[in-house]
């Protein structure tokens, strides 16, 4: 078989970051500089949605900073990253978690039960993205038809893409999304589905999206959802879907995320900071830094930026400290 190339987003290139999957490897990005002290480390995990931003932050943040601040940032998935976030364990817990959904209430639960608060920050918004093949037949589809293809009593029957539309060809089905720690899999379950993590099983799952990518890009059967960055840095590889909600197909793009209209898979992505170590005089940089940032970070790794009220008002939510979850 021959293997296509999936495109990996880097910070000045809009490239996929390799990571792979199932596990939450943490990437030094360091800056080579000898220093007579050990740079400071501020330690980031969570989403795959938001780490292309969070990464390209922490590069720049790096380079500003010349060797004297370390930006270590991984992926294990929303779930993953808050589970780090809220751990009991000094050695585990990072200081901010990447989190392409609100924290729950049995994770701030956790996170209490470890004396930990925090100030949640909106750093972007995302469109949920469907793909297929460049050579798939599929242009559009209803939430009805994802909603056939995902959901738990569709595991071991639909198995065909005219199960799913008598439309479409009696082609097989072969299925890729993200696993069951990404905030991606809660959000897309709840707003198609119905309810959070409510799915079929039956399909390969990763928390690094390059590997969704990469079945769909070698598979004319294939179908994927990530996030849409991961998608406009393969996008001659992947064929967007669109979605229609009742109004009409609509794909996602930065114009129909931005006008409300690509529905119901655009949503705000976040980082969450850990407020004792917001004390701390690197990560208060470091913040501040990334929301002064964002706009022109966020356009570059091709996710969709907040307006600029949005951005001071996270500002001002960061520099006064508010605790706890604004949504």
């Amino acid at each position: 078989m021959v293997t296509t190339k999936v495109k990996k987003l880097k910070l000045n290139k809009c490239k996929l970051a390799s990571v792979f999957a199932l596990v939450a490897t943490t990437l030094a990005i360091t800056i080579p500089v000898v220093r007579s002290q050990s740079p400071s480390i501020i330690k980031i995990d969570g989403s795959s949605t938001v780490y292309p931003i969070t990464e390209a932050v922490a590069e720049e943040f790096q380079k500003e900073k010349r060797g004297v601040m370390r930006v270590t940032v991984g992926i294990s998935g929303t779930g993953g990253g808050f589970k780090k976030f809220c751990s009991l364990e000094d050695s585990v817990r990072t200081d901010i978690s990447d989190a392409s959904r609100t924290i729950q209430p049995s994770e701030i639960e956790k996170c209490k039960a470890a004396g930990i608060e925090f100030i949640e920050l909106p750093i972007a918004y995302d469109a949920i993205t469907v793909v297929v093949n460049t050579e798939n037949f599929v242009d559009t589809m209803s939430v009805e038809d994802l909603k056939k293809m995902w959901a738990p009593e569709a595991q071991g029957k639909v198995m065909k893409w005219n199960q799913v539309n008598s439309n479409w060809p009696d082609a097989e089905l072969r299925m890729y999304g993200p696993g069951a720690d990404s905030g991606t899999f809660d959000y897309f379950t709840k707003e198609i589905v119905g309810q959070s993590k409510a799915s079929r099983s039956d399909y390969t799952p990763s928390e690094d999206d390059n590997v969704l990518v990469q079945g769909v890009a070698n598979d004319p059967n294939a179908i994927a959802y990530f996030g849409y960055s991961y998608y406009e840095a393969n996008r001659d590889l992947l064929k967007a879907i669109a979605i229609d909600n009742g109004n009409g197909p609509v794909k996602p793009s930065l114009e129909t995320v931005r006008s409300g209209e690509y529905q119901p898979l655009a949503r705000p992505i976040f980082i969450y900071v850990n407020a004792k170590a917001a004390e701390r005089p690197e990560v208060k940089e470091f913040v501040e830094f990334y929301l002064k940032n964002a706009p022109q970070l966020v356009k570059e790794v091709n996710s969709v930026p907040l307006s600029e009220l949005e951005y001071q008002q996270a500002m001002e939510r960061f520099k006064n400290r508010v605790i706890g979850s604004g949504s």
